[in-house]
């Protein structure tokens, strides 16, 4: 917990609002399947946020039953189902949520004009009527019940106030002011709470929250000025991610909360140093690479090139460090274990970073662990996340990777043949050749398997640093209207890319894709929420 939560008031508490099972898997080419969520889920309840958005659930049976799955699994934080208002989004939503210890539902109505004319083609009578409708049907379910106007930053503020205050009115508890398209500056921001709460006195007795989006970089900012007028909940996701350009970084802002304490004394429920593993995991299972010079949890977020500023690193961290790697936990790549470690060390270790293996899971993790230690010197806490989570992932896909080889010279295209473990048991062969033996193997795959998809994105990363690092892969396909991803660790590139793409192949066809219109959101653009 922040060192600062035990003296804290309810007042000076600030609730943590995770999206990053809903806003953040809209990102294009995202698709969690169930278990990777509730993966995430896990992690998010031992960093400690007050609530997790886990999905969308009438948007895909899929989505229902991963949220439904986080509601039964999970415990801790309210787990908190989106919708819009209408009847059938909100009977989907709790039915998913409902066997939750704290279950919320989440129901949304734009009041801008521009939305109520272009988007939803009604009046402003049809948006009062239709929040009034919503939140009285959420509330017959349950009683923890937020509301968001969404594109509220770019509505009228006095309407907005006047749908807030006939949401209070219906029994809303929180009540979510939505940036949504990241439009309004902090100064602007701030304004708009204090109208607010002047033209709506009844938001006063409940908690306000703040929802913003980075697509002019303000998201932090605006949301640290949200707090600061008033409201007591962010909503935020993990590395930032989200529609279009992201939503308000968890870790910036609960570490802006931590770190300036002394400005505006106020705290969070959050533990910190579970946000670098958080950050990994997310950026690990999603396939969004943290960008190095990210805030807080980036590689080179606490490194220092110049000379002078190392000087005074070395003198005195905080000549010119404002916080510690180890507060955010990105300390955890120390010397784990070593080739002649048993099974019990291994236990030990992943037991350690959070991770509970035992049985036939311990085994292969020792199977996999064992065939990396003979290849690296030494084996780290990251090596140990990574081979544990791309195995979670393996057991969770109905394509594997069965085998594969590739010959290649300078006088001749290279030649791939791989072998895929079909749904039904059987091996499939095929063989391909191609412009380098990466594009090879992607070509002996899709000749095995029969399925064709268009390869939009492929990524390199290393997992830690040196020769012998392992290499995480992450591919992008895209087949008509679908898009999925898929991840692949391994120390040779050729084998990560071999089972990154027979992933993403899995989740194309197995439906986990998430379905998008041409501009990159989802089909109907009212289902984007807040």
């Amino acid at each position: 917990m922040s060192s600062n939560s035990d003296t804290q008031t309810d007042a000076d508490r600030v609730h943590i609002f995770d999206t990053t099972l809903r806003d953040g898997e809209q990102s294009p080419g995202i698709s969690l399947n169930a278990g990777e969520k509730v993966e995430i889920a896990q992690q998010l309840a031992k960093l400690g946020v007050d609530v997790i958005e886990a999905g969308f659930p009438i948007a895909s049976p899929g989505d229902f039953e991963a949220v439904q799955k986080i509601a039964r699994e999970v415990e801790g934080p309210t787990i908190c189902g989106l919708a819009r208002a209408q009847k059938g989004d909100i009977e989907s939503a709790w039915n998913a949520i409902r066997e939750s210890e704290r279950p919320r539902i989440h129901t949304f109505i734009s009041t801008s004009d521009i939305h109520i004319q272009h988007q939803m083609r009604n009046t402003r009578d049809d948006v009062k009527a239709g929040a009034r409708a919503a939140v009285a049907h959420a509330r017959s379910y349950c009683d923890d019940v937020e509301f968001s106007p969404m594109d509220a930053t770019r509505a009228d503020v006095e309407f907005t106030a006047e749908v807030c205050a006939i949401a209070v009115e219906e029994g809303a508890t929180v009540v979510n002011i939505p940036d949504t398209v990241g439009y309004t500056t902090p100064a602007e921001y701030a304004r708009y709470f204090e109208d607010l709460y002047r033209h709506a006195p009844s938001l006063h007795g409940v908690e306000l929250s703040v929802h913003c989006h980075d697509d002019l970089g303000l998201a932090v900012a605006n949301s640290y000025a949200g707090v600061l007028a008033g409201a007591r909940q962010v909503e935020c996701a993990i590395n930032g991610i989200g529609e279009r350009a992201g939503n308000c970084s968890l870790e910036e802002i609960a570490m802006l909360i931590k770190v300036r304490h002394d400005a505006h004394g106020l705290s969070t429920g959050i533990n910190t140093r579970e946000l670098a593993r958080a950050s990994r995991l997310v950026s690990r299972l999603t396939g969004y690479v943290v960008q190095p010079n990210k805030a807080v949890v980036g590689r080179n977020a606490f490194a220092h090139e110049s000379g002078i500023h190392q000087d005074g690193v070395l003198k005195e961290r905080a000549t010119f460090e404002i916080m510690d790697a180890t507060e955010v936990g990105l300390d955890s790549n120390q010397l784990v274990l070593g080739k002649h470690s048993g099974r019990h060390a291994l236990r030990d270790a992943l037991e350690q970073l959070g991770f509970s293996v035992d049985g036939a899971a311990l085994n292969q993790a020792f199977k996999r662990f064992k065939q990396i230690a003979d290849k690296k010197k030494q084996v780290t806490a990251l090596d140990l996340e990574a081979i544990v989570s791309d195995e979670m992932r393996e057991r969770a896909q109905s394509h594997e990777l069965a085998g594969f080889d590739v010959e290649a010279g300078t006088d001749r295209e290279p030649l791939a043949r791989v072998r895929v473990r079909m749904p039904d048991g059987r091996e499939q062969s095929g063989k391909a050749s191609g412009d380098g033996p990466v594009d090879s193997i992607f070509g002996a795959i899709q000749a095995a398997t029969g399925v064709e998809a268009e390869l939009r994105e492929y990524h390199v990363a290393a997992v830690t640093g040196g020769d012998d690092a392992l290499g995480e892969v992450t591919v992008i396909l895209r087949d008509a209207d679908r898009s999925a991803s898929g991840q692949g660790v391994a120390t040779d590139i050729l084998e990560a890319s071999a089972r990154a793409y027979v992933r993403a192949l899995s989740n194309l066809v197995d439906g986990a894709g998430i379905r998008r219109s041409e501009s990159g959101s989802p089909e109907s653009a009212e289902m984007a929420g807040p």
